[in-house]
């Protein structure tokens, strides 16, 4: 079995899931107390959210790169970046690691691609939404991203930082997003990205008015398949 590293604390509620999400999946693999393989380096998320905020993407990538490449250092076969957001700099955090960075974007588009989706929502923080790298790296698996409009990208980037990074889980919100998700329904929308690690604390994405991805479970999955890859080779 290979290491996983994860790159986490962005915030901690999600690389919790992450956690849990890798050793189920290794568990019902492989049986009985067996477990994965994990390294994992927990970054104090303020510290990565004055970066975003100020827009100092340079520094952030070298803060992850060097979490990356210290994961690598102590034997992590694959890295992880533990949030959508951060993916804007996979590249430099690719290069400082050393060893292959397994990309939520071209996970999750791979499978909505498996299940015939062409026009997904994405539901993120305002950086994914907005900035542009996200829908980018989807078009190129030929995914015509939509996202709410400026109100609601306002109440779905709130909803994430000042209540599900805190671990507040609320009704209201949870009603919020559905009638978010709801209102997409007569765009030609086809399924729901919940393209931010939190959201799936807060809405289950099976039981959405369209067909739902969460991101952190297409993501672990990923990790757990490359972590397996040489075991299952083997048993072949």
């Amino acid at each position: 079995m290979k290491t996983i590293g994860l790159i986490g604390g962005m915030s901690w509620e999600s690389t919790a899931t992450y956690y849990r999400l890798i050793n189920e999946a290794v568990r019902r693999q492989r049986g009985g107390l067996h477990s994965a393989e994990i390294a994992m380096r927990s970054l104090d998320f303020v510290n990565v959210v004055e970066l975003q905020k100020a827009g100092r993407w340079d520094d952030a990538g070298k803060l992850l790169g060097e979490a990356g490449a210290g994961l690598a250092r102590s034997g992590a076969a694959c890295v992880l970046i533990c949030t959508n957001t951060m993916h804007l700099v996979a590249d430099p955090v690719a290069a400082m690691s050393g060893v292959p960075l397994i990309d939520i974007i071209d996970e999750t588009a791979k499978t909505l691609r498996v299940d015939g989706r062409r026009k997904p929502l994405l539901l993120a923080t305002r950086y994914t939404m907005e900035h542009g790298f996200y829908t980018e790296r989807m078009a190129r698996h030929g995914l015509e991203v939509v996202t709410p409009d400026c109100d609601d990208r306002g109440v779905v980037h709130d909803v994430i930082f000042n209540e599900l990074c805190q671990g507040q889980v609320r009704d209201a919100s949870r009603a919020r997003y559905l009638a978010i998700i709801e209102a997409a329904r007569g765009q030609g929308i086809d399924s729901v990205i919940l393209g931010c690690t939190e959201i799936s604390l807060l809405v289950d994405p099976d039981a959405l008015p369209l067909p739902g991805y969460d991101s952190t479970a297409i993501h672990a999955d990923a990790a757990v398949r490359f972590a397996l890859s040489d075991t299952m080779e083997r048993a072949a």
